[in-house]
């Protein structure tokens, strides 16, 4: 419909000498739109998750966001599910392939069977690349892990709370075991602080570095805070186009936390939004789980991330401190644990891995990427 334009009152009298038409042509239309505001046009989010091995619960994953918008009906936003398999080797490809016919997928979800194993920040960028060519990229990217599902309607929660302040860049969902039980989402910046108390791992020690410990409490009330888990969070497309997407360097881990660094660096908030509620199967993508007591060695690329995350925030001088502070907790760690009837906090292998991993390319100054 065309807006309304001033007219002169066609009432068969000459108009008052006083009168002057409005000088903008939209006026009335503003008028009327004061009184009777237009309906916004609904927000649009692609929806990304990157699956390497987890068909089955990708699957999963896939229909919790269909059946939550399903759901929903129209509530300020329209989704768009983006599904990377990260060259699996276990047939998921096809696995994902036969689920997107038999399910009646359809539009509402495109797949990008990847020929090689990006890792998460890759994968991702993958959908990123792609979307930031369109001539209309979306308003929003929501991350989904591939073993988490959605448990109430996070994506209009999140989005409101992003629509309501300008300067939030993203907003994290809380998350819960299948269970029930919460788990830790929001978190602080690591510091050289906070990786010798982790290291000790001793009750007095961890209560006088209390106020710089990574890891928020598992009932952290909504608020901003430094990084959120990238499980299940939402992200403002125009912010990302401003900061760059995720580094290639990583493969994984540390991805998330150093995106989130370089939001932060750039003003932009992170909001910890425990409301939107989301269910995670921790570990399945990645067969790293918090719970587990037996110790096991870390991947070398968990300290190849490691390495590169400190040294890019914090330069190679802090990098350093972060690592020798993590040697020296640990150190004490090996003395203090047996005394309690504990096994080494540490993992596995841990000195000989990062002296190879972070020390040495450190020291020598090899270049953090």
């Amino acid at each position: 419909m065309e807006p309304c334009q001033d007219q002169p009152l066609r009432t068969g009298k000459r108009l008052s000498q006083s009168w002057k038409p409005a000088r903008h042509p939209n006026s009335s239309f503003r008028r009327l739109t004061f009184f009777f505001p237009m309906p916004q046009p609904p927000r649009s989010i692609a929806v990304i998750i990157v699956n390497y091995g987890t068909a089955d619960l990708t699957i999963q994953a896939v229909d919790s966001v269909l059946a939550q918008q399903q759901a929903e009906g129209a509530k300020g936003y329209e989704a768009q599910v983006h599904l990377v398999d990260n060259a699996s080797p276990s047939g998921d490809a096809a696995v994902l392939s036969q689920a997107h016919a038999d399910r009646g997928w359809g539009t509402r979800v495109s797949l990008y069977l990847e020929t090689e194993n990006h890792g998460f920040g890759r994968g991702n960028n993958v959908v990123l690349d792609r979307l930031a060519a369109q001539g209309t990229p979306p308003d929003y990217v929501f991350l989904l892990n591939p073993d988490a599902q959605l448990e109430n309607d996070v994506l209009s929660i999140l989005l409101a709370r992003a629509e309501a302040d300008a300067r939030i860049g993203m907003a994290g969902a809380g998350i819960s075991l299948p269970g029930g039980r919460p788990v830790t989402a929001a978190f602080r910046f690591p510091s050289a602080r906070a990786d010798f108390a982790h290291a000790v791992n001793f009750g007095p020690i961890s209560r006088l570095f209390r106020t710089v410990e990574v890891a928020l409490p598992p009932d952290q009330p909504e608020g901003p805070v430094d990084w959120v888990a990238g499980a299940a969070v939402l992200m403002r497309f125009s912010m990302l186009q401003e900061i760059g997407f995720f580094d290639p360097v990583f493969f994984l881990y540390y991805e998330e936390v150093e995106l989130m660094h370089r939001a932060r660096q750039a003003g932009w908030t992170i909001l910890y939004v425990p409301q939107a509620r989301v269910i995670h199967a921790e570990g399945a993508a990645t067969d790293q789980k918090s719970s587990r007591t037996e110790r096991r060695a870390r991947p070398a690329y968990w300290y190849d991330s490691w390495r590169h995350y400190h040294a890019k925030t914090h330069g190679r001088g802090g990098a350093i401190l972060s690592g020798l502070a993590w040697m020296a907790g640990a150190g004490l760690n090996y003395v203090i644990a047996p005394l309690r009837g504990q096994a080494p906090k540490a993992p596995r292998n841990f000195y000989p891995d990062f002296w190879r991993h972070v020390m040495r390319p450190l020291i020598a100054g090899a270049p953090h990427g």
